[in-house]
């Protein structure tokens, strides 16, 4: 999700959390200062009320509620001396011009006493107030008015104002997913008066000029290897080479010297692992194209043919879909030669190869030691499941490097006296 989106999200929840909160408080505000509104009213109408008793005594005599909304009552002494002003929320039926019969309506009722003539009363008025459901659901629905109101304002600002402030970031970010070290010689730049993104591209700047630094410094190593590694490793090759051809050697000499031979090989094919392994972990294979994985198996099959006819090792391949994907083609050949040589090299006399090509897989199983391998282990450098094994132990963490840059998943598993490789492919 987006930094704008998210950040409308949590505004979203939060004004919501806020209008909730300002909704109840204002509610109950609101109901107090209406009761208190009527009960001014109820007081000032109680002294009218009284006032007029004392002009007209027949008033003293009514005891229902009518219109005029109060009832008068005698009262004993020690009742009216005990009684204090109450005010209520009680139901009165009342019947509108428009009601058919009387309908149940709240209202706010004072209940007080008061004397005349050495007689005492209790007198009820009440007056009409509006009902909670009523109010509450009128809140509620400008509640609701006023939380969309102020989304569809946070939106537009969000997409007018704050994109804008934004953009400078945006167009950074875009620059830097485009930069590839060793292949842009410019660096990521925006032009903005904002003090944190200038702040954030004058760092970001640092640490690619150090990376720049690195990798021209790692690029120039690995030049300097393979020449001054390879040259010395072929001319003490060839030296021995001339030596064995003397007819003057014993047997024992030429067999030391063949060791040698083979220990050189050894040698010259890890320092190019190795430089490989380094190559691709520094990204500097940037040659992509379009690989057809089909034709790149059987290329590396009839490749392969003579070891595994020499050790009678049947191959067979299923395919059921052709498959492409974009990658440079040196390293995919270096991906299937190395778990072809590993299926045909580690394998036993008359046995097999299966090879499994699907829309997003490639299943390599093969014959071989009932040993099953670690495979926490198996794609790391220089391992050997054991001593006796002539292999350089880059073959598979070259894979796993592989793998990892162009977001492949490789795994290895061990089932019915097989040994699996598994290559799945990105989406």
């Amino acid at each position: 999700m987006k930094l704008l989106n998210q950040s409308l999200k949590y505004l979203s929840v939060s004004v919501l959390a806020i209008i909730t909160i300002w909704a109840v408080v204002f509610y109950f505000n609101m109901l107090h200062e209406i009761k208190s509104s009527i009960d001014e009213g109820l007081e000032n109408y109680k002294r009218l009320i009284i006032q007029k008793a004392q002009q007209d005594a027949t008033l003293l005599t009514k005891d229902y509620f009518d219109e005029s909304f109060f009832s008068i009552r005698k009262i004993d002494k020690q009742e009216a001396l005990s009684m204090k002003d109450t005010y209520i929320d009680t139901i009165l039926y009342m019947q509108d011009a428009d009601d058919k019969e009387p309908e149940a309506e709240p209202v706010r009722m004072l209940i007080t006493a008061f004397e005349r003539n050495n007689v005492y009363y209790e007198l009820k008025v009440a007056n009409s107030i509006v009902e909670e459901d009523d109010l509450i659901k009128e809140l509620l629905f400008d509640t609701v008015w006023l939380y969309i109101s102020l989304i569809v304002g946070i939106v537009l600002i969000n997409n007018l104002v704050l994109k804008k402030l934004w953009k400078p970031f945006y167009d950074f970010l875009i620059q830097l997913q485009h930069y590839r070290v060793g292949n842009n010689p410019t660096l990521p730049e925006v032009t903005t008066k904002t003090k944190e993104f200038t702040d954030l591209q004058t760092a970001v700047n640092v640490l690619l000029r150090h990376t720049q630094e690195a990798y021209e410094q790692q690029k120039q190593f690995i030049g300097n290897a393979s020449h001054e590694l390879q040259t010395p490793l072929a001319i003490a090759t060839n030296k021995l080479e001339l030596l064995i051809e003397n007819e003057n050697l014993q047997e024992d000499q030429a067999g030391q010297i063949a060791e040698v031979m083979a220990i050189i090989e050894r040698l010259v094919r890890l320092n190019k692992s190795l430089l490989l392994l380094t190559k691709i972990e520094n990204k500097q294979f940037l040659q992509e194209e379009n690989v057809e994985l089909n034709k790149m198996v059987h290329k590396n099959i009839s490749e392969l043919e003579e070891i595994a006819s020499f050790k009678n090792i049947a191959i067979t391949v299923d395919e059921t879909d052709k498959v492409f994907f974009r990658m440079d083609p040196s390293l995919a050949n270096v991906v299937l030669s190395n778990l072809l040589r590993n299926a045909i090299f580690h394998n036993v006399p008359n046995g097999s190869v299966s090879i499994e090509i699907t829309r997003n897989k490639l299943v390599i199983r093969n014959t071989g030691s009932e040993e099953i391998l670690n495979g926490s282990l198996l794609f790391t450098r220089f391992y050997k499941p054991n001593l006796t094994s002539r292999g350089s132990g880059l073959g598979l963490a070259i894979v796993k490097a592989v793998s990892e840059k162009y977001g492949f998943q490789v795994s290895y598993s061990y089932s019915h006296s097989m040994h699996c490789f598994e290559l799945l492919f990105p989406a």
